[in-house]
């Protein structure tokens, strides 16, 4: 007789539950191993590298910048009046002293306006010569005028006295002694009103001279200024040195204001440096320089003047030469300079990298297992110097870094050097 089979059925639902479960466990453990094993790292050739070692000492803070040479004293020469340009007797290059004639203008309207002053200047010096001698004679007829009535008054006086000493004796009438005294006292005040006349006349006739002396001054100056605006026809160098522009041409006409001739004195030069706007920003006036003239030595100099803009990117920085130029060293002669910023004594810093400016956070690649392998490190980067920049953290020193362009790299965390 047949058993009936029970459980079967639960027994088959039990195992397919079990294997399932296994097979997800099984998934899960996968997929997680996978996510724990690091992605491999990329290679780099380490001979294509920059890795530079982290220290900690003195750091010198400097900036550096291409320059030319300039003279110090320059005089640009520009057309005082219209002109057109008759003779070039001078060429650049050649040395010249301050009444050297460097070119010749010609222009009617000023030696026609020139000849007019003159003229009006010799009228007016003629007008006020005249006058004197007018004012000079009518002068010396009140002065007679004076002297007659100072005598008649003295001769009244002495008669009026001569008077008083007959009456006293009885000769004369009182009455005649009265009209004496009284022709005396007329005379006296008539001698009086006749110099009073002539100090007036005289200031009157300074005051005429005065103004006739002002209109001949005045001509003088108006011709003393056609004069030079003749005499500067001929232009001239005015300071001694060496003719470096001449860009005009004979035959060309040129109004006030055009530059003519660019004059320099070559044995006074300066450096004329151009510093990246963001490096300049700490450059001051006293600095201490090294400029590099490109002859196999160098030349001190301190920072003379620092411009108060920038100009595509770059900021002009004069340097004063504390030491005697090299042979060799003109005008337009390319140097290069380098600005002492300041000393910092103990700091932890390396050299700069490709990539990353003063006061910035970036990423940089720190060697680790011995030098096969390098990681990324976030890096505070301070204060910066043309060769070398501080490091506030994220390295230490004696720790090694590479500083050239990763970009091609960033995406990874850790490269493998070969």
């Amino acid at each position: 007789m047949d058993m009936p089979r029970t459980g079967f059925a639960e027994k088959r639902r039990l195992r397919r539950t079990l294997m399932l479960v296994g097979a997800a466990a099984v998934i899960v453990l996968i997929t997680l191993g996978i996510r724990e094993i690091e992605p491999a790292a990329p290679p780099v050739e380490q001979e294509t590298l920059w890795i530079e070692t982290v220290k900690r000492g003195p750091m010198l803070r400097e900036v550096r910048g291409p320059g030319t040479l300039v003279p110090v004293d320059v005089r640009l020469i520009s057309a005082p009046v219209d002109g057109r340009v008759e003779r070039i007797p001078a060429l650049p290059g050649i040395k010249v002293q301050p009444d050297t004639v460097l070119l010749e203008l010609s222009d009617p309207q000023v030696e026609q306006t020139a000849l007019e002053a003159e003229s009006q200047l010799r009228a007016a010096e003629a007008d006020y010569d005249t006058l004197r001698a007018q004012l000079e004679s009518a002068l010396l007829s009140q002065q007679a005028e004076v002297s007659a009535a100072h005598s008649a008054s003295e001769e009244a006086r002495l008669q009026a006295e001569a008077d008083e000493v007959l009456a006293k004796d009885g000769i004369i009438a009182d009455i005649n002694l009265k009209r004496s005294r009284l022709r005396a006292e007329q005379s006296r005040k008539q001698s009086k009103i006749e110099v009073e006349r002539y100090e007036k006349t005289a200031s009157a006739n300074q005051a005429q001279l005065a103004a006739q002396r002002a209109r001949v001054d005045q001509m003088r100056g108006l011709y003393a200024l056609r004069r030079r605006q003749l005499e500067s026809l001929k232009v001239r160098a005015g300071i001694p040195g060496v003719l470096q522009e001449l860009p005009v041409q004979v035959g060309q006409r040129v109004s006030p204001g055009t530059t003519l001739a660019r004059v320099a004195r070559p044995e006074n030069l300066k450096a004329e440096l151009r510093i990246p706007e963001v490096q300049a920003r700490d450059v001051t006036v006293g600095m201490p320089a090294t400029i590099d003239a490109r002859t196999g030595t160098t030349v001190r100099g301190t920072v003379i003047r620092v411009a108060p803009s920038a100009q595509e990117g770059s900021v002009i920085v004069d340097v004063a030469f504390d030491e005697p130029l090299p042979r060799g060293a003109r005008p337009n002669l390319s140097v290069d300079g380098t600005i002492q910023l300041e000393k910092l004594s103990d700091v932890i810093f390396v050299e700069r990298p490709a990539a990353g400016q003063a006061n910035q956070m970036i990423k940089l690649f720190k060697l680790v297992k011995d030098g096969k392998e390098a990681v990324q490190v976030p890096v505070k980067l301070g204060r910066s110097s043309a060769t070398t920049i501080e490091i506030l953290s994220g390295l230490q020193p004696g720790e090694k870094v590479i500083l050239s362009d990763m970009s091609a790299q960033s995406e990874f965390e850790r490269i493998r050097l070969e």
